[in-house]
């Protein structure tokens, strides 16, 4: 992994980073349906601070196709390694899980799993469809991961009836081989035209305080509204353990409320920025944008 740089390990935690602790009587809710339909979140994978606060309204991120991953970003909280074979009645618990939690609005991701031929395309459309099929009023989010090139695999993954399809671009282009050494900057920027071509509303998320530069944030910007993206999240990176990438800055509230502004001035439609904000965070307000 990285050593981190003298100078960024005496960055400490500032002030406005508080995380709201999981209570309350909805979190224990969810979690009881987590745990009975032996499901996996990114909320609880991915370490989320928004934990609490989103359980506590009855939502959470649903992550299919088991929880080790084959890439080895040094940013994430997910395990990596070689994933076991994952489970062909996944699809339906999920839907059961959606359909007994009464969401509105449902977010479901996944580890890569670039092991599989299809990456996972199968899974990804049965799951949308099963959940369309037993909560047919539920809107669906589904934040894919990079299919490779794959095209095919992408079209099946985003032809279930969800009307959001967000994949990640993580970081500026400069950081993305120490960030996401096995991610190509360019070719997640084709699967999000691609995506955008095939008809649906297009989202990406940021993380900010790897070491990018104001510039850099402008012009990846500047880059997703050229590939036809519409939703941005930007949000603080918190380093998971001392064995992933060091926090280099930590991004003042002010500097999000800018990169805001600029995003909406640049063309994209709508743009959630904040030191706490994770991908799915409001992605309830992103359907209709």
């Amino acid at each position: 992994m990285i050593e981190a740089p003298e100078q960024s390990k005496r960055v400490k935690k500032p002030d406005w980073l508080r995380v709201k602790l999981p209570i309350g009587e909805n979190y224990k809710k969810v979690r009881e349906v987590v745990d009975k339909n032996k499901l996996n979140t990114i909320c609880q994978s991915g370490n989320c601070p928004n934990m609490g606060e989103c359980w506590g309204e009855g939502t959470a991120t649903f992550m299919i196709l088991g929880n080790v991953c084959t890439r080895s970003c040094t940013f994430c909280a997910v395990a990596t390694g070689r994933p076991p074979e994952y489970d062909i009645a996944e699809p339906e618990r999920v839907a059961d899980a959606i359909k007994t939690m009464g969401v509105k609005h449902a977010v479901i991701t996944s580890v890569n799993r670039d092991e599989l031929k299809d990456k996972g395309a199968q899974v990804w459309y049965d799951t949308v469809i099963k959940t369309k099929e037993l909560s047919p009023n539920t809107t669906i989010e589904t934040l894919i991961p990079d299919t490779k090139g794959n095209w095919e695999a992408l079209y099946k993954m985003i032809s279930g009836g969800q009307e959001v399809v967000s994949h990640n671009m993580e970081t500026v282009e400069r950081l993305y081989r120490p960030v996401r050494p096995q991610a190509k900057y360019a070719r997640s920027l084709e699967q999000i035209r691609r995506t955008k071509e095939y008809g649906k509303r297009t989202k990406t998320g940021m993380m900010l305080g790897l070491g990018e530069k104001k510039e850099e944030v402008l012009e990846a910007m500047e880059h997703l509204v050229e590939n036809g993206c519409d939703i941005l999240t930007l949000g603080q990176y918190l380093q998971p353990t001392k064995m992933h990438h060091e926090v280099i800055e930590f991004v003042h509230p002010d500097m999000f409320a800018l990169y805001k502004e600029e995003g909406l001035k640049l063309g994209l439609k709508y743009v959630e920025s904040g030191p706490l904000v994770r991908s799915s965070y409001h992605s309830e307000r992103h359907v209709n944008v």
